[in-house]
């Protein structure tokens, strides 16, 4: 049963908004109690703010009533981290969308919560700028929800996710106050780094408004390769080698037997083999072709099969469009999908394939992997009927062996997806308690009564 919302909080929202931007009818809700997960809630209620005023004073309401709060920007979150899982008030910054400033000769953009990743990169390509973080949810992920879990993208082995592009922030606390963290500078060292606590806090200490992000140069040129590998070992190998060597490639994505499989079923011009690999660098045109040299030598040894450069800008657009596909493509060969974004450290990326392996042939589960191997994050994707209970039964076990696997190897259970609610009875295992003990007293004090996302990210005590 969901949580009612309090007369008493209904008419002060009501004399906030207007009557468009609080929603209470359940069939107006129904869009909000669920995202790019499993998982679904029912809100209690909508807002749509447009004002940070407005947003400051539906925080402070929450407060004053002891009312959950949830913060949502598009739902694209794949581990159920925006859903109202017992009810509550969810915040929309679908309409805080405006992208208030680009500054490129301070190489940084001032923008709201609600804009579109997509949206921001096309205003800034004409002025030769991008921001780094490109998840392939890209074109219709809010910048709020990027930064709510730190999201990343092939372009982080470089360039880095979320934390690494982000300068300050402005955000109102669970405790119903305004802050403003970090300085628009690229360096600083004054006082604790707010700015990248709150980044990845996944809408647990506060509600960010407006967002300064670094910026950085568009490269005058970008080289491509494709590698086709005997097996998986052998491509994993490969990966260690380009990331011990001197170039640091822009993007080192992998694709395994199953993944690549897909994936020809979206570009046909793809051959049959063991595990792929497109690798890319990028920087002044001049110096491409030596940066392609090296990455090629490194990309070569036993069980590589061929090593080809994309020829041009269409060739390259038809991989990348093959690799995006492939998330929603899983869904086509079975209903029940876990979706794991798993990070090792990429010199245990061969053991952590080996055991992936073994777990599928000891559970029967079908794992389907592919991802960002340049930074040792693998996308475990396991397939199973969730109506025949011995397959969703036999996922879990694959699933908590994945995990137990990826603990043993030094990883993290998350790279850019995030905790919400998959992952936190996991939390107590990664993290050593005295480090959970210090996140819980943050937690207590930027939300004292706990009305931020609860039942999300951190376990209960």
């Amino acid at each position: 049963m969901i949580l009612a919302l309090p007369d008493a909080l209904r008419d002060e929202l009501a004399a906030l908004l207007p009557p468009e931007a609080l929603l209470t009818d359940p069939s107006d809700n129904l869009a909000y109690g669920y995202d790019n997960s499993r998982h679904r809630g029912e809100a209690s209620a909508v807002v749509l703010p447009t004002s940070v005023d407005q947003v400051h004073r539906i925080v402070r309401a929450c407060r004053a009533h002891r009312f959950p709060l949830i913060a949502r920007g598009r739902g694209t979150n794949t581990t159920g981290a925006t859903v109202p899982v017992s009810g509550g008030l969810v915040l929309s910054t679908e309409r805080l969308n405006r992208v208030l400033r680009i500054d490129p000769d301070n190489r940084l953009a001032v923008v709201q919560p609600g804009v579109l990743n997509g949206e921001l990169q096309r205003a800034l390509a004409p002025m030769g700028f991008f921001w780094a973080p490109d998840p392939t949810s890209a074109d219709y992920a809010s910048i709020g929800g990027n930064l709510a879990c730190n999201a990343g993208g092939p372009r982080a082995v470089k360039y880095g996710a979320c934390r690494e592009n982000v300068l300050a922030l402005e955000a109102v606390t669970g405790a119903g106050e305004r802050i403003r963290v970090g300085n628009p500078t690229t360096k600083g060292a004054t006082g604790y780094d707010l700015t990248r606590l709150l980044v990845g806090s996944e809408g647990t200490l506060a509600v960010i408004t407006e967002a300064t992000l670094k910026l950085t140069p568009k490269p005058d040129a970008v080289g491509s390769l494709r590698a086709l590998y005997r097996d998986v070992p052998a491509a994993v190998r490969a990966v260690c080698r380009v990331m011990a060597q001197p170039v640091v490639p822009s993007a080192v994505e992998f694709m395994d037997g199953a993944a690549l499989e897909l994936a020809r079923a979206t570009d046909t011009s793809l051959p049959e083999a063991g595990a792929l690999l497109m690798v890319e660098c990028d920087g002044p045109a001049r110096t491409i072709a030596g940066s392609l040299a090296a990455l090629r030598a490194a990309l070569g040894g036993e069980g590589a099969i061929s090593i080809e450069q994309a020829e041009d800008d269409a060739r390259r657009d038809a991989l990348w469009a093959a690799r995006k596909a492939l998330s929603p493509a899983l869904r086509r060969i079975a209903p029940g999908k876990i979706n794991e974004d798993v990070v090792v450290p990429v010199a245990r990326l061969p053991e952590l394939c080996a055991g992936i392996a073994r777990i599928a042939e000891d559970t029967g589960v079908r794992i389907v992997n592919f991802g960002h191997a340049g930074n040792g994050n693998i996308h475990v994707n396991l397939l199973y009927q969730p109506d025949q209970a011995d397959q969703a039964a036999a996922a879990q076990r694959a699933l908590e062996g994945v995990f137990d696997l990826v603990l043993s190897l030094d990883g993290t259970l998350s790279g850019e997806h995030g905790i919400g609610l998959d992952k936190r009875a996991w939390i107590p295992r990664a993290i050593p308690p005295e480090s959970l003990a210090l996140m819980r007293g943050i937690k207590a004090l930027f939300d004292p009564d706990g009305i931020l996302n609860p039942g999300k990210l951190l376990p209960d005590p």
